[in-house]
């Protein structure tokens, strides 16, 4: 059986994007680029919420020259992608399905095939109430934002274990945390 893994890079405060959406104060280092793709490698498949997938279909064609940001558009092309909305009509993007509805018994199959990530806060929120999520991996950004939209979910309860951590030359820090069965 495969790991669903949750990763966000989130403020201080535990926000994705600001009260306005905003989310440019995320943006990674070159140092924190390349550990995320790391984490991303060896996942299979890639879950995402429609607003995340439309802020991310952006690397099935990125041709950026920086070697970080090369290696991620090949991460993204190469791995299996499940968009799960109600609204989105079409996806543009290879090796990527749409799934009208969340089900825990479907995601539990993706998780049979091999390691996988989710993202977007309240799909990964959903997963989380269903005992889906294996670990969550939080990149906290040295700032607090005040407001938004939340990187964790409010009603759910999961007792966690410090799996590992770093510190970055940014002032961001990595968490990562098994889930306690």
């Amino acid at each position: 059986m495969g790991r669903l893994t949750y990763s966000a890079i989130a403020s201080l405060d535990g926000y994705i994007a600001d009260e306005h959406g905003r989310w440019d104060w995320s943006v990674p280092s070159t140092e924190v680029h390349a550990f995320v793709n790391d984490l991303v490698r060896p996942a299979r498949t890639h879950l995402y919420g429609r607003r995340l997938y439309e802020v991310l279909v952006a690397w099935e064609t990125m041709d950026d020259p920086a070697p970080e940001m090369r290696d991620f558009a090949q991460i993204w092309r190469g791995a299996e992608k499940v968009v799960y909305s109600t609204t989105l009509a079409a996806v543009s993007s290879a090796r990527t399905r749409i799934e009208r509805s969340f089900e825990p018994g479907a995601v539990r199959a993706i998780k049979a095939q091999g390691d996988c990530t989710i993202g977007g806060a309240a799909l990964a929120g959903e997963a989380m109430r269903h005992g889906l999520v294996d670990e969550l991996q939080l990149l906290l950004s040295p700032v607090i934002v005040g407001g938004g939209k939340r990187a964790l979910p409010d009603g759910v309860r999961l007792d966690l274990e410090l799996a590992d951590e770093r510190r970055f030359d940014n002032g961001a820090v990595y968490l990562a945390y098994r889930v306690q069965s």
